[in-house]
């Protein structure tokens, strides 16, 4: 189908746990507001737990959605949360935050799922941070797949998370065959979690993701798969990205390094914030730790 692109993803590990890092791509550094995506899993948690401790961010929203185990998430606002399959955590981080993303000491099985960054527009990106958990999502039946609305709205059904750029965000089993309804005006980018389905008559498989250009009105996806679409309008201004930290330009990052570079040498961060966690503080790569 005219549109449909195929982006393969590179293996990375963080800490014991493997991860197929699907965004960003140097042909689209963005999807909409989405600028990264990580699948992490399966895998078992007594060998690949996860266990990433207080580290910051700037400029973006942490959504995260698990397929299979446990995470506790815990941030410098006091935030402590447990988040299982079904729900849905999202961080925004504004001006500054730092968070600790570990599985519970008791966890046992697989672990499985997602974690993705949205790129935050000029009108919030300089916010207060913020948290929210949300234990319940819309589900909509579209007649071959189950299809859970993590943000955004399908076929009449709205999330409760929150939004800074026009986005949507949708988990689909799918049995045999559906037809996913798109907004044209978004570009979207389908990332396969399990299976190998056709999507517009061509294979992906797990680690391959398909891109969709402004102008589609629907995707047909079929074979039995588990598949994540997100999508939204082409965002507004070209991003910077460096690690942890999504800005506009080299200024704003290396501002940020510094601000975290006082955390290591020093301890604590007006900007930051401090995260309890029995986990040790991430230093930046690559960039000095005094100042």
């Amino acid at each position: 189908m005219s549109g449909l692109e195929l982006l393969d993803s590179r293996e990375v590990m963080l800490g014991s746990t493997p991860v197929a890092r699907l965004l960003p791509k140097r042909q689209h550094r963005t999807v909409g507001p989405w600028c990264f995506a990580d699948h992490f899993g399966p895998v078992d948690v007594g060998v690949g737990a996860m266990a990433v401790g207080p580290h910051p961010h700037i400029g973006l929203q942490t959504v995260t959605w698990l397929f299979a185990g446990e995470v506790v998430h815990t941030d410098s606002l006091g935030s402590e949360q447990v988040i299982r399959p079904g729900q849905l955590n999202l961080m925004s981080a504004g001006r500054g935050i730092a968070h600790a993303e570990q599985s519970p000491a008791a966890s046992v099985g697989l672990m499985h799922g997602l974690q993705l960054w949205v790129a935050q527009p000029d009108a919030t990106r300089w916010s207060d941070p913020a948290f929210e958990h949300h234990a319940e999502l819309p589900v909509v039946d579209l007649s071959g797949a189950a299809v859970t609305v993590l943000v955004g709205s399908l076929a009449g059904e709205t999330s409760a998370a929150r939004t800074d750029w026009p986005m949507v965000g949708l988990d689909l089993v799918v049995g045999t065959s559906v037809e996913v309804p798109l907004e044209p005006s978004f570009e979207h980018a389908v990332l396969v979690m399990s299976g190998a389905p056709s999507i517009d008559g061509t294979t992906v498989s797990v680690g391959t993701t398909a891109y969709l250009a402004p102008g589609s009105t629907s995707a047909r996806i079929d074979g039995s798969a588990r598949v994540v679409v997100i999508g939204g309008e082409p965002f507004e201004a070209p991003i910077a990205m460096s690690w942890n930290f999504v800005a506009r330009t080299r200024d704003e990052l290396d501002d940020a390094h510094r601000d975290w570079a006082g955390v290591i040498a020093h301890g604590g961060s007006q900007r930051f914030g401090d995260v309890r966690s029995e986990l040790g503080v991430v230093p930046a790569p690559g960039y000095p730790t005094g100042g």
